[in-house]
C-alpha cells in the first residue's frame, strides 16, 4: 500500500494527486489528445440515446406514477449523478480506459474487481443486442411510412430479415468503433444534434399547441408533476425509478475514452457532469411537454412502448412528425456505434493486466483502437441477438429486463470504491469528504438498495415476460445466470493468469495524499 506523503510546507512545490496516482496506469497504445471536453460529453449523450430512451420508457412511467413522472425522472438522476462525482474523482486520480474495473481493483482487490468489470461488459452486450433490435424496426417502420408501403413496414415481423438486418446494423456499427475515435467522433456529432433539434422542436409545438387549448385530455403545467412524494404507493415509486434509472445509463462512456481525451485527468469528468446536465434537462422538458399535451394519454398501454410513434404527427404534422421517427432511428444507430467504445476498451484494460487472455490487448497501429476487443464485442453482440432470437423472444426479453441488475452491480461497485480508495483524503476538506465520500456512498447505497429490491421482484415469475423455470422467474435465473457465469469465467482465468490475481499486474491500495496546485 502507498503510504501517504507530509503535507508540503510553504514554498515546496505542490503535486497533484494524478500525476503521482497515475503512474500505475499502464499504456496502451490508444490515440491520445483525439477528444475535446465537447467530444468526450457528446460520446456519453451518444450512448444513453435520449430520445430511444423516451420513446420506449415515458409511456410505461407514466403508467407507473402518473403525472409524477417528471418527479420520478428527477429521482432517478440523483444517484446517478452522485455515482458521477465518484468517476470524476477516481479518473483525476486514475485515467485509466478500465475505468470501473481498474478502480474496483485498486480499492477492493482483483476478485471485486473482475467482476465488477463483467458486469460492464455483459450489460453492454446485453444494450447492444437491444439497440440492434430497435433501430432495425424503426428503420421498417420509417421506410414504411415514407413509402407508404404496409408491405415494407411489416418486414421487421419476418425474423429472418429482422435478424439479417440486425447484424448489418451490428457490423456497421463495429466497423466505424474499429476505425477509432476520429471516425466515431464526426459521427457523434450529426446523430446526437439531430436528436437534440428535434426534441427541442417537439417541445416547443407540443406547448404550443396544449397552452391554445382544443387538444383532448391535455393538461395545464403544475409544480406538484416535481413532487415525489405524491407518488400513490411506494411499489409504483419503485417501478417508476427503476426505469428512470436505466434511461440514464451510459454516461459513463465518456470516462472509458479518458486515455483518448486531452486532459484525461479532469476533461472526461468535466464531461460526465456535462452529459447529465443535457440529459436531465432534456427529459424533464420533453416528459412535461408531453403531458402538457397527452395526459394522461401516455401511459396507454396500447402505445406506451413507443409513445413518439403516436405523438409524432398528432404534435408535429404529417411532415416533420417523419422527423422524428429520424431522431429516433438515428438515437439508436448513435448509441449502437459509441455503446461498443465502454466493453471495447474495458476488455483491452482487463487484457492490459492479464485479467484477460493477452490477444485483446492488441491495438489498431493505425486507428490506435481496441481493434481486437471490438471485432469481439461485434461477434458475441450479434451471436447473442441472432441465438437468442431464434431460441425464443420471451427470453431475449427477459434478458433485457435483467439489464438493471447489472447496471446497479457495477455503478454501486464503482462508487463505494471511490470512497475506499479515497478514504485517508476524506478528513483533509470539506471537498473531499463529501465528493469522494459522502456523495459516493449514497450514490452506492441508493443504487444497491434498487439491486435488492430488483432482485426481490424478479424471483416472482410474473416479473418480465411471465415465464419461469422451476417455480424462479426466468429474469431472476437470467440475472444472477450471468453474474454466476463471471464467477466460472474468473475462477478459469484465475488458472490461467495467476499473476493478476495475486496482485502482481495491479495492486490494491490507496494513492498518495498530496495538496493539489
Amino acid at each position: 500500500m502507498v503510504q501517504a506523503s507530509p503535507r508540503p510546507q510553504a514554498g515546496d512545490t505542490a503535486v497533484s494527486v494524478t500525476a503521482r496516482a497515475g503512474e500505475e496506469v499502464r499504456a496502451k497504445g490508444l490515440g491520445g489528445n483525439s477528444v475535446g471536453l465537447l467530444g468526450s460529453a457528446v460520446i456519453g449523450i451518444s450512448t444513453v440515446a435520449p430520445v430511444y430512451c423516451l420513446t420506449s420508457t415515458l409511456g410505461p412511467t407514466v403508467g407507473q406514477v402518473g403525472v409524477r413522472t417528471p418527479a420520478v425522472f428527477l429521482a432517478g438522476f440523483l444517484p446517478m449523478l452522485l455515482v458521477a462525482f465518484a468517476y470524476r474523482e477516481l479518473n483525476k486520480a486514475l485515467p485509466d480506459c478500465g475505468t470501473s474495473f481498474t478502480w474496483s481493483v485498486r480499492a477492493f482487490g482483483p476478485r471485486i474487481g473482475w467482476m465488477c468489470g463483467w458486469g460492464l461488459v455483459i450489460a453492454t452486450i446485453i444494450v447492444l443486442s437491444n439497440l440492434a433490435g430497435v433501430a432495425t424496426s424503426f428503420f421498417y417502420l420509417l421506410l414504411g411510412d415514407l413509402t407508404g408501403s404496409d408491405a415494407v413496414a411489416s418486414l421487421d415481423g419476418d425474423r429472418l430479415v429482422h435478424v439479417l438486418t440486425c447484424l448489418v446494423f451490428i457490423a456497421v456499427a463495429t466497423a466505424v468503433s474499429y476505425r477509432g475515435m476520429t471516425a466515431t467522433k464526426g459521427v457523434q456529432y450529426a446523430l446526437v444534434g439531430l436528436q437534440l433539434a428535434v426534441l427541442a422542436v417537439f417541445v416547443a409545438m407540443a406547448i404550443t399547441k396544449a397552452r391554445a387549448g382544443g387538444i383532448p385530455d391535455s393538461l395545464d403545467f403544475s409544480f406538484t408533476w416535481l413532487n415525489p412524494f405524491g407518488v400513490e404507493s411506494l411499489s409504483a415509486f419503485t417501478a417508476g425509478l427503476s426505469l428512470s434509472i436505466f434511461i440514464f445509463w451510459g454516461w459513463d462512456a465518456c470516462l472509458t475514452v479518458n486515455e483518448e481525451t486531452a486532459g484525461s485527468d479532469k476533461t472526461p469528468g468535466r464531461a460526465a457532469i456535462l452529459a447529465m446536465a443535457v440529459l436531465i434537462g432534456s427529459y424533464l422538458m420533453t416528459a412535461i411537454a408531453a403531458q402538457m399535451f397527452a395526459g394522461k394519454r401516455l401511459g396507454d398501454p396500447r402505445t406506451a412502448d413507443n409513445v413518439f410513434a403516436a405523438l409524432a404527427t398528432p404534435v408535429m404534422g404529417k411532415g416533420l412528425g417523419v422527423l422524428l421517427l429520424v431522431a429516433v432511428l438515428a438515437s439508436a444507430a448513435a448509441s449502437l456505434q459509441t455503446t461498443f467504445l465502454p466493453a471495447a476498451r474495458t476488455v483491452l484494460a482487463m487484457s492490459t493486466y492479464e485479467a484477460l487472455p493477452s490477444s485483446f490487448a492488441r491495438v489498431h497501429p493505425r486507428f490506435k483502437s481496441p481493434g481486437r476487443a471490438t471485432i469481439w464485442a461485434g461477434a458475441a453482440t450479434g451471436t447473442f441477438y441472432a441465438v437468442m432470437s431464434f431460441l425464443s423472444r420471451n427470453v431475449l426479453v427477459d434478458t433485457i429486463y435483467a439489464l438493471g441488475l447489472m447496471i446497479c452491480f457495477y455503478y454501486s461497485i464503482t462508487a463505494f470504491a471511490c470512497a475506499w480508495f479515497f478514504r485517508e483524503q476524506l478528513r483533509r476538506s470539506a471537498r473531499d469528504a463529501f465528493l469522494k465520500g459522502v456523495f459516493p456512498v449514497l450514490g452506492g447505497l441508493l443504487l444497491a438498495a434498487v439491486f435488492c429490491k430488483t432482485l426481490y421482484d424478479m424471483w416472482n415469475p410474473a416479473y418480465g415476460t411471465g415465464s419461469s423455470v422451476f417455480g424462479v422467474g426466468s429474469v431472476f435465473v437470467i440475472g444472477v445466470g450471468l453474474l454466476v457465469l463471471g464467477a466460472v469465467l474468473m475462477l478459469a482465468m484465475r488458472r490461467r493468469s495467476p499473476g493478476f490475481f495475486r496482485g502482481e499486474t495491479l495492486t490494491a491500495g490507496t494513492p498518495v495524499l498530496v495538496v493539489e496546485e
